[in-house]
């Protein structure tokens, strides 16, 4: 093969005519190309319709039914298991039933209050998930630190000394997923509590 030699581009002063004359094969050769193209890849005539995403506001107004017949079947089970053993329970409008078992004399914590608590918790089954004689006691500050919403409600109803026991549904405890280890998915737990301290804010 012959070595190609490349030379400059030299610039074309043509005549705007000549110029015209000279780009028009180019372009019905384009032209022609893209008319091949399109030949060979016919597009259908009525293109699949693009799925429409939902909003988040009609996701939630979707998943309300469901929500309501999940939440009145825990509701029923709760108060079931409190028929069976003849329970004298009060409930929150959130949805906890609880009975004061044993009454201190103690102050009654506040959001951002540091307590600490012995437990059990259990579910309604009575398995036993977890406890502070194997696991320790727990200390949290209320309304802030980690820990399922339901446990941060039921401390502020009981005062320093006291025990009760609470029964807590899945989303205010630990949800539709569990906590992975003992809790599973959708379980209401039953919680036995006593407030050991109360640190005041500040």
């Amino acid at each position: 093969m012959m070595p190609v030699r490349l030379v400059p581009l030299q610039p074309m002063n043509l005549p705007i005519k000549k110029y015209q004359h000279a780009f028009l094969p180019a372009t019905l050769l384009f032209a022609f190309s893209c008319l091949i193209a399109s030949c060979g890849n016919p597009q259908p005539d009525n293109p699949p319709p693009v799925p429409q995403l939902l909003s988040e506001k009609q996701v939630k107004q979707e998943l309300i039914p469901s929500h309501r017949m999940f939440v009145k079947q825990e509701e029923d089970e709760i108060k079931q298991f409190i028929k069976q053993h003849n329970y004298k329970m009060q409930s929150t409008p959130t949805g906890i039933y609880y009975m004061i078992t044993s009454h201190g004399s103690g102050i009654q914590p506040e959001t951002k209050d540091i307590v600490t608590v012995a437990y059990s918790i259990s579910l309604l089954d009575g398995t036993l998930c977890y406890n502070s004689e194997k696991d320790g006691p727990k200390e949290f500050k209320v309304g802030e630190d980690v820990e399922e919403s339901g446990v941060h409600q039921a401390v502020q109803l009981m005062h320093q000394g006291d025990r009760a026991m609470f029964i807590i549904p899945s989303y205010l405890a630990a949800g539709l997923i569990g906590d992975r280890n003992k809790i599973p998915p959708g379980a209401v737990v039953v919680y036995d509590i006593r407030l050991l301290a109360v640190k005041k804010a500040g």
